[in-house]
């Protein structure tokens, strides 16, 4: 299952590397992406595990840029 979101407000291509990089060693994802210039997250996961995945991926974001909001593209 593929899942598609909004990072609203990312300021620093770094910060979105490092997410990019936890959110991919989270159990059950197959492939994460951010793209700083579109502002998109795209996480590929295992489906029984997704709603967990999604979960620690807005915990991960909040951690990196606390004022990036996660939305449902």
């Amino acid at each position: 299952m593929k899942k598609r979101f909004i990072l609203e407000g990312i300021e620093c291509a770094n910060c979105a590397a490092k997410m990019e990089n936890a959110i991919n060693k989270l159990d059950g994802v197959k492939e994460a992406t951010v793209n700083f210039m579109t502002q998109k997250l795209v996480i590929e996961g295992e489906d029984e595990k997704m709603p967990i995945i999604v979960q620690e991926a807005e915990k991960i974001v909040k951690d990196i840029e606390s004022h990036v909001v996660m939305k449902k593209a």
